[in-house]
């Protein structure tokens, strides 16, 4: 097989996969290119796996690597055939089978540039017509039904969002110049450095704390998108210095907060996606909760804290560890939230056993599926030091 051509292919896989949502540079290329001269090209197998190594950096990338490799380099038609994957399909009256929005927009790009080169020939017209903006139509959208293109836009939102988070006043006192408590002793330096007229009160104020905030996210495989918008959320709060601790559970639980400390977000969850080994995978909601119980909650949970467990409940392993864990975490809590992305469907009611083995232990259960969800979360937590409280629906 000759090279020249091959390389130019390679480089057209790694662009896709860029285009699909995958962390790809122009150095990757380089990369790959250099690692394939080292096998045998007639082996598919070895191609796959040398490419795989280099390309893949989190486990739920491999899927979206492994779709584009076998329609990529199988068939000549199968930038048809991807295209394809746009299009509805019904099997015998069944529901069609869930696609993939990034990889089949990625491979939609193209037709998407030649109809739009075929627009601009064609005079504009113009027309008046009520319309949403693309970001108030994107803020409304499910997060796991965003194509790769509104993923990317999404993420630059989420970066420019900063969640109001409340204060709340501590026995400590502060200089200030008015306040509920006169400083005496200042006031009285003061009058002996004016010649012993008392003219001016000093005063100290209670100073403002942010309470800590706690997350616990669940990354199993059907909270996968929502834990990565999420994640975008809490780099934003580290970024700005907020008293924010991050753990992730699966299977087990891990301490993300340093890993978030990175400026880059895409950086800090590329690394999380590649130390974390259970992502995507499984979830034991009860035995993460002990984890946590036994470990961090002494340490993280001072000091008027808030907890936001974010996950779906759908855990239909011992119900019973998982309603004593719960039962344990709201002792340790100040406020024990519930985000829930369930709540996205009007008709939702706490059936599953996991769901409701959390619910009876919770201050509020909230949506978390969508932009608009999280920036409700966040007026919520604004209005904590307030003592009001939290909003979101509550069953019996």
């Amino acid at each position: 097989m000759t090279m020249e051509p091959f390389a130019r292919n390679v480089v057209h896989f790694v662009r896709l996969l860029r285009g699909a949502g995958l962390g790809m540079s122009p150095a990757h290329a380089v990369d790959a290119l250099d690692a394939l001269r080292l096998v045998d090209l007639n082996r598919r197998d070895d191609v796959r796996a040398t490419l795989a190594c280099l390309l893949v950096h989190a486990n739920d990338e491999r899927d979206i690597f492994d779709a584009a490799f076998d329609l990529f380099w199988r068939d000549p038609d199968s930038e048809g055939k991807l295209r394809a994957l746009l299009l509805p399909k019904v099997r015998g009256g069944l529901p069609p089978p869930k696609r993939n929005n990034r990889l089949a927009d990625a491979l939609a790009t193209r037709a998407a540039a030649s109809k739009a080169q075929a627009s601009e020939s064609k005079p504009e017209e113009a027309h008046a017509r009520i319309t949403f903006s693309s970001q108030e139509r994107l803020s409304h959208r499910d997060f796991d039904t965003l194509s790769a293109d509104e993923w990317r836009t999404l993420r630059h939102q989420i970066r420019a969002h900063r969640m109001p988070l409340a204060t709340e006043p501590t026995r400590r006192l502060k200089a200030a110049s008015r306040g509920t408590h006169a400083d005496l002793k200042a006031s009285a330096r003061h009058a002996v450095r004016s010649g012993g007229d008392w003219t001016v009160w000093k005063y100290r104020a209670a100073v403002e704390r942010r309470p800590p905030l706690v997350l616990l996210l669940d990354i199993s495989g059907s909270m996968s998108a929502y834990s990565r918008a999420v994640l975008y959320f809490c780099h934003a709060l580290l970024q700005s210095r907020e008293r924010l601790q991050v753990f992730l559970f699966g299977t087990r639980l891990t301490n993300a907060t340093r890993a978030l400390r990175e400026r880059d977000p895409d950086v800090a969850i590329a690394t999380l996606g590649a130390q974390v080994a259970d992502w995507s995978g499984g979830t034991r909601i009860g035995a993460a909760l002990a984890e946590f119980n036994r470990r961090w909650a002494r340490r993280v949970l001072a000091g008027r804290a808030t907890v936001l467990l974010v996950t779906d409940g759908l855990d239909h392993e011992a119900i019973d560890v998982l309603d004593a864990e719960m039962q344990r975490l709201r002792r340790f809590a100040h406020r024990l939230v519930w985000l829930n992305p369930l709540l996205r469907f009007a008709d939702f009611t706490p059936r599953a056993r996991g769901v409701r083995a959390i619910l009876p232990h919770v201050d509020a259960m909230l949506a978390a599926h969508n932009l608009d969800s999280l920036g409700a979360v966040g007026r919520e937590l604004a209005v904590l030091s307030q003592h009001k409280p939290l909003g979101g629906p509550r069953w019996n």
